[in-house]
């Protein structure tokens, strides 16, 4: 079974902390302590795949996560397996009505934020007699968003439970009594030197005045490589925004006041590589599926080294290459940097790169529609005379979806699309700008 899941997921084979992981589950308890980025979600998703039955209706296995990103990236990766059971994710800002009646069919594994899955469980949308597994994923960060409550409450609720397993990218000093872990498997991959990434650090040296200045050279020099752009603040986020749609520059942004129908557009167009940059809180730093970032740049250095270390867990991911800049003005250091930065030039004169070779399509119908991606395929190829290579990423939302198509080609496409049904209704399809 998992060597069917792991060819459905194009995987070769496991890492050692994966296999430690898959080898610990069935034993009892887990605490895995890994680096963002070094693959804890299979870690905790393949042992699933001997504990999952059939008969059974109801839910099974309860994963909570600290944001509605990461909860949908696990539901992502779930799905790409293949197992034959079903999956759903509750969180915030997500219509209660759609969980309601998905939870009126209840899935083997049900995926969401603490206080969602709190809010359910008082309603009793779902039963918990048949839940057997708890996984708190990133579970460090769970806490720091102040979801202790909720998960005391759900936690209480779980009469049934046999496994837990609690992952968590930093070390933790002591494991909260609620969780009821007992006696478990600690497997710990921080320090191990087989996940320290191939990551180099480079310090661009700007005046405080000309950072923004400086930000845009450095990102013309990068080019279209896939790059995260981190600042402290949304409203350095906007600042940075606006100057970079002024001179040309076409990015996305990312933060946690934004609605989550354009938090989730903004990072689908920048998997589909509509946009490969993307300027963003912290809130970017874990939990994302946002894969192959090859460079990530600090305009506003973190406030602590853990903040560091996650941004800089963004790239270099699974055995890939990466680097992180620094802005820092001439007397600038960071305490926590154990070798000084190489220093990066910048150029004089610098060129804005070119745009990606994709757009994106958006449709009006999605999963509730009964929309799948079979169905976007058919539309785009045949109705939208789309050659398969022209065709990149699709991805199917409740009620929308978005299609990665060549650049060059969009705008026939959509216009021979405007007539057009699916599954006998017409619909609204356009360039997502």
């Amino acid at each position: 079974m998992i060597k069917k899941a792991l060819e459905k997921l194009k995987i070769t084979e496991l890492n050692e902390m994966q296999h430690a992981a898959l080898n610990a589950a069935k034993k009892g308890d887990v605490i895995l302590l890994s680096p963002t980025g070094s693959g804890k979600t299979l870690g905790f998703l393949l042992p699933l795949l001997s504990l999952l039955d059939h008969e059974i209706q109801t839910v099974q296995v309860l994963i909570l996560v600290p944001s509605r990103e990461l909860a949908l990236q696990i539901e992502q990766v779930f799905k790409t397996i293949s197992s034959g059971f079903k999956v759903n994710v509750c969180y915030g800002g997500h219509s209660v009505k759609i969980e309601r009646n998905n939870l009126s069919q209840p899935p083997a594994i049900l995926i969401g934020t603490p206080g969602r899955i709190g809010h359910h469980l008082r309603r009793e949308s779902f039963t918990t007699d048949t839940i057997h597994t708890l996984i708190l994923d990133e579970f460090d960060k769970a806490l720091e968003f102040g979801f202790q409550d909720d998960m005391t409450y759900i936690i209480r609720q779980l009469t049934h439970l046999k496994k837990r397993i609690l992952t968590s990218a930093t070390q933790m000093q002591e494991i909260p009594a609620f969780t009821g872990i007992n006696n478990p498997i600690e497997i710990d991959f921080l320090q191990n030197k087989t996940n320290v990434p191939d990551l180099k650090l480079k310090a661009v040296i700007s005046p405080a005045a000309d950072k923004l200045d400086t930000l845009f050279s450095l990102l013309c020099k990068i080019g279209d490589k896939a790059t995260l752009v981190f600042c402290n603040h949304r409203d350095a986020v906007e600042r940075i925004s606006d100057l970079l749609w002024n001179r040309g520059l076409v990015h996305d942004i990312f933060h946690g006041k934004m609605e989550q129908e354009d938090r989730e557009r903004a990072l689908l167009k920048f998997r589909n590589g509509s946009h490969r940059l993307l300027i963003t809180t912290d809130l970017a730093s874990r939990g994302l599926d946002i894969p192959e970032i090859e460079y990530v740049v600090h305009y506003q250095l973190p406030h602590n080294e853990e903040a560091f270390l996650h941004r800089n867990g963004r790239t270099a991911r699974m055995h890939a290459k990466g680097t992180s800049y620094l802005i820092l003005t001439e007397d600038e250091k960071l305490a926590y940097l154990k070798q000084a930065p190489e220093i990066e030039e910048l150029p004089v004169n610098p060129v804005i790169p070119k745009s990606t070779p994709w757009a994106t399509v958006y449709i009006a119908a999605g999963k509730k529609d009964k929309v799948n991606k079979v169905d976007i395929v058919g539309l785009l190829l045949q109705k939208g005379e789309l050659a398969k290579e022209d065709l990149g990423l699709i991805e199917v939302l409740d009620h929308s979806s978005y299609a990665a198509v060549k650049r060059n080609r969009i705008e026939r496409t959509v216009s021979l699309l405007k007539s057009e049904k699916i599954k006998n209704k017409k619909v609204k399809i356009e360039i997502s700008i």
